[in-house]
């Protein structure tokens, strides 16, 4: 643990505030929806910064647990080394522990999870043993045909994870990061085979989610086809 002797003060001053702010939210348990390229890690940082929330992707949660070797880490390490799938059991019970820790305090937004109705049922099981529950699941909407435009035109600048757009937020010169000028680049599943069939993984699993939490009256539709700016105004009125 740093010495707080060695902190500057503004940035003590700082965290004290941040937590004097969060102290005064409302608790949010949240789950966005969409299929890939609908905006929901665009929205995801400022909801979170917003409700003081964590922002739980599965995918780094369970990164994570190996690297700390945690007896759930130890167990999705010896299925994954195996080649096989980690179960959901063990997936809804590394959210489970990052729910103990502090950031996650005032709640989460949970990121690619639940991919299915058998995870989404594993995960009420666990919250309702912890007297809680999903307050909202925000559905980001949108046609197909405008993913395949905005995944096919996306380029990354690796090392900050700065997206650009080559129609709707082009670099101001050509394939280079505007701030370091190194070279941009296009994800491998960035095209229109891979999303075809992430899409069609999307809808025939993911799908029933969506009609699983409308049944529960937790669920909004996000219109997402709009601008980013639009779609921030729509998750705000969601939430408020």
């Amino acid at each position: 643990m740093a010495d707080l002797e060695d902190v500057q003060t503004v940035d003590l001053m700082s965290e004290l505030l941040r937590r004097l702010k969060c102290a005064q939210k409302p608790d949010k348990r949240l789950i966005f929806i969409g299929p890939p390229g609908s905006g929901k890690g665009t929205q995801s940082p400022m909801v979170k910064d917003e409700y003081c929330l964590c922002h739980l992707s599965t995918g780094d949660m369970l990164r994570a647990a190996v690297a700390s070797k945690t007896p759930l880490g130890l167990k999705a390490k010896e299925a994954m080394d195996k080649g096989a799938l980690v179960t959901d059991e063990l997936v809804v019970g590394i959210i489970d522990e990052a729910m103990n820790k502090p950031k996650c305090q005032k709640g989460f937004i949970l990121d690619g999870f639940p991919r299915t109705v058998a995870q989404a049922e594993k995960l009420d099981e666990m919250l309702k043993k912890r007297g809680t529950g999903i307050d909202k699941v925000l559905n980001f909407a949108i046609d197909d045909s405008v993913l395949e435009e905005r995944i096919t035109g996306r380029w990354i600048h690796p090392s900050s994870g700065r997206s650009y757009h080559t129609k709707f937020a082009p670099p101001k010169t050509p394939g280079v990061d505007d701030i370091t000028g190194e070279p941009l680049i296009q994800r491998k599943d960035d095209n229109a085979e891979v999303l075809r069939s992430r899409l069609a993984a999307f809808h025939s699993q993911t799908e029933p989610v969506i009609d699983y939490y409308a049944k529960k009256s937790v669920l909004t539709n996000i219109k997402a086809e709009k601008p980013p700016k639009e779609v921030t105004s729509e998750v705000q009125k969601a939430l408020s």
